[in-house]
């Protein structure tokens, strides 16, 4: 795989690269289509795991990433949120195969963040390409407990994305606490969950990504 990855763990990455790979030719789960193109994307996944403080809740799951390769590494329990009911499908039989303790939920994060059983029940979220920072604050930060963490991937952010990500964080009862650099643009902004999120948040769905917050 890498170095500095565990043999063991490397194993079991590669045993889900296979799943993935293999269910991509039925289903599109990932842009990868070959074993060379999927590692960097598993590498990706596992500069969250430092940051990782428990539970672990993924939002628009799709193929997995960066969830299962972070419950892999983290041994932590994980929740996969997905509205397509076929990669829900291979959510379920990916976490049954790796032997991963965990669940699938199909439906909205609009909706299933508002369902009392997952509302600030996790201490991790993570989402991959669902829309801006703010959006994805919103889209997270309602199933975190407070002490709890959503973990961003971005990109580059200027600096009306970065104010936009904060204030978004401050009404959705988190602080954005750090903003860690990794190679060329890449980043992973971490916004700490320090209060209850108001009911009415996550809004109806679509507008989290339509109108997100704290955009002029």
């Amino acid at each position: 795989m890498a170095d500095g990855v565990a043999a063991d763990l490397a194993k079991r990455l590669a045993r889900y690269g296979a799943l993935l790979l293999e269910a991509t030719r039925r289903v599109n789960l990932t842009a990868a289509r070959t074993v060379d193109a999927l590692v960097p994307h598993l590498l990706d996944a596992l500069t969250l795991a430092p940051f990782v403080r428990g539970a672990l809740v993924d939002v628009g799951a799709g193929g997995g990433l960066p969830g299962i390769p972070l419950a892999l590494a983290t041994a932590q329990r994980l929740t996969c949120v997905e509205a397509v009911a076929k990669k829900a499908d291979f959510l379920g039989s990916a976490l049954t195969h790796l032997g991963l303790e965990g669940t699938v939920r199909t439906g909205r994060a609009e909706t299933l963040a508002h369902d009392p059983a997952l509302r600030g029940t996790f201490l991790t979220a993570t989402a991959r390409a669902v829309g801006s920072a703010s959006t994805v604050a919103e889209l997270t930060l309602p199933f975190l407990a407070p002490g709890g963490v959503a973990l961003l991937q971005r990109g580059a952010m200027d600096e009306r994305e970065r104010a936009a990500v904060a204030g978004a964080a401050e009404m959705l009862g988190g602080t954005l606490i750090e903003e860690r650099q990794l190679a060329g643009e890449r980043r992973i902004v971490i916004i700490e969950k320090r209060g209850e999120t108001p009911g009415r948040f996550p809004r109806r769905t679509g507008i989290p990504t339509k109108r997100p917050l704290c955009y002029d």
